[in-house]
């Protein structure tokens, strides 16, 4: 509960004056890089006044600012994360889908508490000058952070090092691998709808790697190993049956990885294996897991404009994401943890985060997240644990997720998606039971750009002054970068609302990026009124269908 606001000024004073437990080292990093929070009685309190004193601000901060759209009863982003499948198979046993059709809120969760979506920034982002904000955007904030890690002889979590990160051509080869030999694979993926677009503030990336046993030959890194290995992982992931890959040898591994029955120096397409190869040929894939020990490293970046106006993945990063699959859970174990989550839900209990120190949270399915997130002055720190707490909204218990993650099921098939993200080598390709590209269906049941429609260059460019879609406009358009990055001026607008989060050390108020204060975001939920009317819920793949033609059928679907 929100204790800190009343009496506001006294609290402060005792918790400043009295002697506290002390800090752990995850808070650590948080309190060293913050000033005193000073405020007097009656004025909102500061976000680093709660983070400072250990003062929870929100409960339930894994219910993201997204479930608060004003939906009108028509209008649908719910889709994207909530969703029941029928297939018994699949080791998520949210099924969730009825929250498109529900409030399923704890009294906390009934009111809104992401209120940096109600600020009025204009005459703050008025105040940054270009020059300033395109010298910040193309700052490397990484190197030093893990130069800091390294150097840190207490830190005990992960250090996630990629060198020459901030700079992709020079970090990865084309074919994802990279440079430096940390084993780090890039893969090429279509983003999630819709607040991981740039156009709605963010550039990004993502990067898989797996166990040393998953890329070694009688105890050596061996590369063509690693190909496989990563090739049986994507089938395993998405349902597949078989995958195209690099050149790998099935003499040299010594398999049959393309079903025909002899061993041939050099394949190119591989079929659905009992087993992983090389020194995993002892362990069995298991149907949309991955193998215990994969990780994953995911920045989330400003957005950095070229000369001509085009955009891209800036140096600065807003975030350093990182995922370890730490332990494999069963389906039969995962089942069972999906049913403790769903007792103590209805049995009123507020969600609960398992920090682990230095090394993150454990979100009970299996793994270990870790983030980090800028400090007042830019550099990287690791978030506390009411910012990490936000993570398990996402990478928890909702019912589209593959093994609690998103993009690695959205990657290009094959030996496509191996290599850094490029939007512009992605079609708008629709989801695995569509027939129509999945951006647009997004933009036909949204009506508009993003989860808020509070997107208004988005509104401009591929809906109609009545507010349809332009369908003709849409599908014509090159790839999808066309469709989801935004104009130079809009990126300039997006990186100085969200500097001004920095300065403030707001997160626990809301990251999302708005330009003027939301208008079709709820501040109270009415529990009595369905968000969605039956007519308007929608079923949906996370998965995508990068063939869509009679291949399709190589697949597991999910769809009922």
């Amino acid at each position: 509960m929100k204790t800190i606001k009343l009496l506001a000024f006294t609290v402060f004073v005792l918790c400043a004056a009295c002697g506290t437990e002390k800090p752990t080292q995850l808070e650590n990093s948080t309190q060293k890089s913050q000033a005193q929070a000073e405020y007097s009685p009656g004025d909102d309190i500061p976000a680093i006044a709660y983070l400072k004193h250990n003062e929870t601000y929100n409960p339930e901060s894994v219910i993201p600012a997204q479930c608060y759209t004003k939906t009108d009863g028509d209008k649908n982003p719910c889709y994207v994360c909530h969703q029941s499948y029928q297939d018994d198979k699949r080791p998520n046993y949210v099924r969730d889908g009825k929250l498109q059709g529900a409030y399923d809120f704890s009294d906390e969760g009934m009111k809104n508490s992401w209120k940096n979506l109600f600020k009025d920034r204009r005459q703050q982002i008025d105040e940054i000058s270009d020059s300033e904000i395109n010298e910040w955007v193309n700052t490397d904030n990484y190197t030093a952070f893990i130069d800091k890690l390294k150097s840190d002889q207490n830190w005990t979590g992960e250090v996630a090092e990629l060198k020459q990160l901030p700079y992709p051509d020079k970090a990865f080869e084309i074919d994802g691998f990279s440079k430096d030999g940390s084993h780090w694979v890039a893969y090429n993926y279509k983003p999630l709808p819709s607040s991981f677009w740039p156009t709605n503030g963010s550039t990004g990336d993502a990067m898989i790697r797996l166990s040393e046993q998953f890329r070694t030959l009688k105890g050596k890194y061996n590369k063509q190993v690693y190909l496989a290995n990563l090739a049986l992982v994507e089938m395993s992931l998405k349902g597949l049956q078989e995958i195209s890959t690099s050149p790998v040898s099935e003499v040299l591994i010594d398999q049959d990885l393309d079903g025909d029955g002899k061993l041939e120096a050099s394949v190119s397409l591989i079929v659905r294996q009992q087993t992983y190869v090389g020194d995993a040929n002892q362990i069995a894939l298991e149907y949309m897991l991955y193998p215990q020990g994969t990780e994953f490293l995911h920045t989330v970046r400003y957005v950095g404009i070229n000369d001509d106006g085009s955009v891209f993945n800036a140096p600065r990063m807003k975030e350093v994401r990182y995922m370890k699959k730490a332990k494999l859970k069963s389906a039969a174990a995962l089942k069972s943890s999906y049913y403790v989550e769903a007792k103590e839900k209805h049995l009123g209990q507020l969600p609960r985060t398992v920090t682990i120190g230095d090394r993150g949270i454990d979100n009970g399915f299996g793994w270990v997240l870790n983030a980090y997130i800028e400090n007042e002055h830019g550099e990287l720190r690791q978030q506390n644990k009411q910012e990490l707490a936000f993570c398990n909204g996402c990478h928890k218990t909702i019912g589209s997720t593959i093994d609690q993650t998103f993009s690695f099921a959205r990657k290009l098939e094959g030996i496509d998606g191996w290599g850094y993200i490029d939007l512009k080598k992605i079609q708008d390709v629709p989801n695995i039971g569509s027939h129509e590209g999945e951006f647009l269906t997004y933009f036909k049941r949204v009506k508009g750009g993003d989860e808020f429609r509070q997107n208004q260059e988005m509104l401009k460019r591929w809906f109609t002054s009545e507010g349809e879609v332009n369908e003709a406009a849409v599908k014509n358009v090159a790839s999808i970068y066309d469709l989801i990055t935004p104009s130079a001026e809009r990126a300039k607008q997006l990186n100085k609302a969200y500097k001004i989060i920095v300065e403030e050390q707001s997160y626990i108020f809301g990251r999302d990026v708005v330009l003027a204060p939301a208008v079709n975001v709820l501040t109270e939920v009415d529990a009595q009124t369905a968000p969605l009317e039956k007519e308007f819920r929608h079923e949906w793949d996370i998965r995508l269908d990068w063939v869509n033609d009679e291949k399709t059928d190589a697949r597991i679907s999910l769809v009922d």
